[in-house]
């Protein structure tokens, strides 16, 4: 590649050093020729709005500009980026000079024809005359959570469609903003990257004003999203009581290092100003476009199997650890796979739930208003195995070869023969969800009463365990020693010791999974666990997974933005993640194995 000027392409390290060295030889940034009208370069236009109609943030009012360059072609979908305190941007004497960059950029093609919207935080006007409006700068830009992303992708980019060819596709949309509105523009693409693939943050706030400071924690655990981002600071910058500014950038920097996002970041001299990022801008922006249209990489990569046990064997050989003890600490990113996502496997359900392996690999699943059993064989192929499944939910096979239920609305425990046939075992129960170990021994969760119920080997129905919320799906570990039960409506796994009875005893919160921003409740329902001892956890952020100390190691996003009702591992090795989603059933291939729970 070419090395770093202001008309070239550039390689991120040299973009790095060079604006470094920039910032440390100089305190006054100065504009480069493509932040400067040039002749002969066609100038696009800019067009004033008034937003009115929210109703993600009701009440509010706000300016908006459209920038359109002169090359748009309304026959095709054309690249838009958003800008976050818009006013400030669309200015050709602002601080960054925006239509002036892209009209060079474009006209040079150096980035691709691109619509701007810029966009100012809501204001609700004042009730009486000469009263204040209040500002909803802070509640828009700082708060975690997808509100500020649904305004932009629900109301205000199909408010501009309407005039002009907007591309759908994420890579084809970028998003900016300077302090609270760096911080809101990467929550936009974090929270919707299937909107949004690239970001820039002016001297973003990533400090606790609203929360933002946990980001870096967030981002070492949860799946790699696909999104590139750009971050410009200050050493200059705040330290207030909301957090240090400079720190919290570096943060953020080593966090999307770790998770190997394709990421910069420049530190400069500047305050808290956005004279550092305006100058830079027209690289910031060869860099965030260079390989248009391709879209930042999905998943890190991850180590190979083989790799991964060599590795291991290496930390263990020098550290003196178990290869157990040791496993406790991997991160989420070595049970993935370079490349490998989720994979549709079945739809046009009504609402899948219960996955189960059988001895062979093969899966089975239900759709519950249905009352129907499906089987899923090894080379994908599904088939009908039970039209007798009176709204069974949970399914798991038995050491026995048999296929296990909860049969809501037959209020049973039941037990499948070869033929799809139930029969019952416990009758008159509220059930939910189920585990069978190896002894014969069922345990269920009955969300009606907030208990959990033990089905003996002998078929002796009692009460094991109670005043849980909500509890919901439920597993073994690899030892059948202890059971794991989820609460749908708290945000604790709740860890039980089984006694030689099969009662449940010693009682622990064990895990805290994280909770949806706002939200007082997990979401969690369905879990499998691996042959280390990992849980795997449906909850409403993704597949949450929990190492055997019950510490959060990350969190596998979504197969689709629906209800994520359970997951197992199934396959001829046991290595691949079956979810049941709404109407879908996924897999994914994983560098990790499950279990079978045998004597």
């Amino acid at each position: 590649m070419k090395l770093l000027n202001r008309s070239t392409l550039l390689m991120p390290v040299i973009l790095l050093l060079s604006i470094a060295g920039l910032a440390c030889g100089q305190s006054a940034y100065e504009y480069g020729p493509n932040s400067q009208r040039q002749e002969g370069v066609p100038q696009g236009k800019v067009s004033q709005h008034r937003w009115e109609n929210s109703n993600v943030f009701p009440g509010t009012e706000r300016d908006y500009w459209i920038y359109v360059p002169a090359q748009y072609d309304a026959s095709k979908p054309t690249c838009v980026m958003v800008f976050n305190d818009g006013g400030g941007y669309v200015r050709d004497n602002g601080h960054s000079r925006v239509p002036i960059v892209f009209d060079n950029l474009i006209h040079q093609g150096k980035m691709p024809v691109t619509i701007g919207v810029f966009v100012n935080p809501g204001v609700i006007p004042a009730e009486q005359s000469g009263g204040k409006p209040r500002r909803n700068r802070s509640f828009e830009y700082d708060s975690l959570g997808d509100l500020y992303a649904r305004f932009l992708i629900e109301e205000l980019l199909p408010e501009v469609g309407k005039q002009y060819n907007l591309t759908d596709k994420a890579e084809g949309r970028a998003i900016c903003g300077l302090s609270s509105g760096g911080i809101c523009a990467f929550t936009a693409a974090w929270e919707r990257p299937q909107y949004f693939s690239k970001v820039v943050s002016y001297i973003g706030s990533f400090t606790n004003i609203r929360g933002g400071h946990v980001y870096p924690a967030v981002i070492r655990k949860t799946e790699k999203k696909p999104i590139r981002v750009f971050l410009q600071e200050g050493n200059t910058d705040l330290d207030n009581l909301f957090g240090n500014w400079p720190l919290a950038n570096e943060q953020m920097a080593a966090a999307l290092k770790y998770a190997g996002y394709d990421y910069q970041f420049v530190m400069g001299t500047e305050g808290h100003s956005g004279r550092h990022g305006g100058t830079i801008l027209p690289e910031i922006l060869e860099w965030l476009w260079r390989d248009h249209p391709n879209n930042p990489a999905a998943s890190k990569k991850a180590i190979r199997s083989g790799t991964m046990k060599n590795m291991l064997a290496m930390i263990v050989m020098l550290s003196g650890l178990t290869l157990a003890s040791q496993a406790q600490d991997l991160p989420i990113s070595q049970i993935m796979i370079e490349g490998e996502s989720w994979e549709l496997i079945a739809e046009g359900y009504q609402f899948t739930e219960g996955p189960a392996v059988n001895a062979e690999g093969e899966i089975y699943f239900t759709d519950v208003p249905a009352s129907k059993i499906y089987k899923v064989s090894l080379d994908g192929e599904v088939s009908l195995f039970s039209d007798q499944a009176n709204k069974t939910a949970g399914l798991m096979f038995g050491a026995d070869g048999m296929l296990y239920g909860t049969s809501i609305g037959g209020k049973a425990i039941v037990q499948f023969d070869k033929q799809g046939t139930p029969t019952a075992i416990a009758e008159g129960v509220d059930c939910n969800d189920l585990v069978v170990l190896a002894d014969g021994n069922v345990f269920f969760t009955d969300h009606v009463n907030g208990k959990v119920w033990n089905v003996s080997s002998k078929r002796e129905l009692k009460e094991v365990a109670a005043e849980i919320a909500f509890p919901n799906g439920l597993i073994a570990w690899p030892d059948q020693k202890q059971i794991v039960v989820a609460d749908m409506r708290g945000k604790h796994l709740w860890n039980f010791v089984i006694a030689a009875d099969g009662s449940l005893k010693h009682k622990q919160p064990y895990s805290t999974m994280q909770l949806p921003v706002g939200k007082t409740e997990s979401g969690a329902d369905g879990m499998a666990v691996d042959q280390i001892g990992r849980l795997y956890v449906c909850t409403e952020l993704g597949v949450q997974v929990f190492d055997t100390q019950g510490r959060l190691s990350g969190t596998l996003s979504k197969p689709q933005q629906a209800f994520l009702s359970n997951v197992t591992f199934g396959g001829t090795e046991m290595n691949y993640l079956y979810a049941t989603s709404q109407d879908k059933v996924f897999r994914r291939k994983l560098n990790t194995t499950g279990i079978r729970y045998t004597k």
